[in-house]
C-alpha cells in the first residue's frame, strides 16, 4: 500500500450512534477498492444492532443502536471483518454513458468555464466527455454522483452565490470535480449542460441509475437528441 492508505484503520466516533472507519487521507482509487471492499463485506454480512453502513470517499461510517451494540464492541467486530478483506471479490465496474446536451439554456455556464480556463467551448465539451470517471460515492441529494477524473484543465471555481434551484439532470463542475444533479435541488455548481436520463426514481425496483464503483461517461447529444430522449 502507498503512504496515503493507512497501515490500519482510523476510527473515529460520530455522536452516539455512529462510527467512522477511515481508510486513507487522501481520495484515490486505490483507498477506493478498500472503501468498496469494506462495503460488500457488510454487505454479506449482518452485524446485530447496526442500521445502515454508508461508503465515502475514503471511508464507511456505520450507524448503529447503542442499546444493542456498544461501540468498542462495533469496532472490534468491524476490525474482524477488515482483517478478511483479501477474501473479497469485487465485481467489475458496469459502464455507463449519460448523454450530454453541453451549452445553451441546458448548460448556462459553459462559457464561462471555457473563458476561465482559456479554452473554447468545443474544447470543453470534449475534454469532459472523453474522460472516463469512476464514481466514489452517492450522496448531497439521492443518487448524486460524485466523479474521479475531470481533466486539470477544466477546474473551476463554484458559483459565488448558488442558485435557489437547479434542474434534474444538469451537468456541472465544482473546482476539482464533476457531477450530475439527479432532482431539482439549490446549487453551486457551474452547470455546462443537462442529461435527459432521470438518476434517480423512487418508484422504481432499482431507484438510483448509478452506484459507487461504476465508470461513467458522458456522451455529447444535441438539443433534438435532448427532446427525444426525453419525450421518449
Amino acid at each position: 500500500m502507498t503512504k496515503d492508505v493507512y497501515n490500519q484503520p482510523v476510527f473515529r466516533i460520530c455522536g452516539d450512534q455512529g462510527l467512522l472507519m477511515e481508510f486513507g487521507g487522501v481520495i484515490s482509487p486505490e483507498i477506493h477498492k478498500v472503501v468498496r471492499a469494506m462495503s460488500i463485506a457488510l454487505e454479506e454480512q449482518t452485524i446485530e444492532g447496526t442500521r445502515e453502513c454508508v461508503a465515502t470517499y475514503r471511508a464507511v461510517a456505520v450507524h448503529y443502536d447503542p442499546l444493542i451494540l456498544s461501540c468498542a464492541s462495533l469496532q472490534n467486530t468491524l476490525m474482524k471483518i477488515y482483517n478478511t478483506l483479501e477474501d473479497i471479490e469485487i465485481p467489475p465496474p458496469r459502464h455507463i454513458e449519460i448523454p450530454v446536451c453541453y451549452g445553451g439554456e441546458l448548460g448556462p455556464d459553459l462559457g464561462f468555464v471555457a473563458s476561465s480556463n482559456n479554452l473554447s467551448e468545443k474544447d470543453v465539451i470534449q475534454l469532459h466527455s472523453e474522460q472516463d470517471y469512476l464514481i466514489y460515492m452517492l450522496g448531497f441529494t439521492p443518487g448524486f454522483p460524485f466523479l474521479g477524473g475531470l481533466s486539470k484543465q477544466l477546474h473551476t471555481p463554484r458559483l459565488e452565490t448558488p442558485r435557489k434551484r437547479v434542474l434534474a439532470g444538469s451537468v456541472g463542475i465544482a473546482n476539482d470535480q464533476t457531477g450530475v444533479y439527479p432532482i431539482d435541488s439549490p446549487g453551486g455548481w457551474q452547470l455546462i449542460g443537462r442529461t435527459p436520463l432521470q438518476l434517480f426514481n423512487p418508484m422504481a425496483t432499482e431507484p438510483f441509475l448509478l452506484s459507487s464503483g461504476n465508470i461513467l461517461k458522458f456522451k455529447p447529444i444535441c438539443e433534438q437528441e435532448f427532446n427525444d430522449i426525453l419525450s421518449g
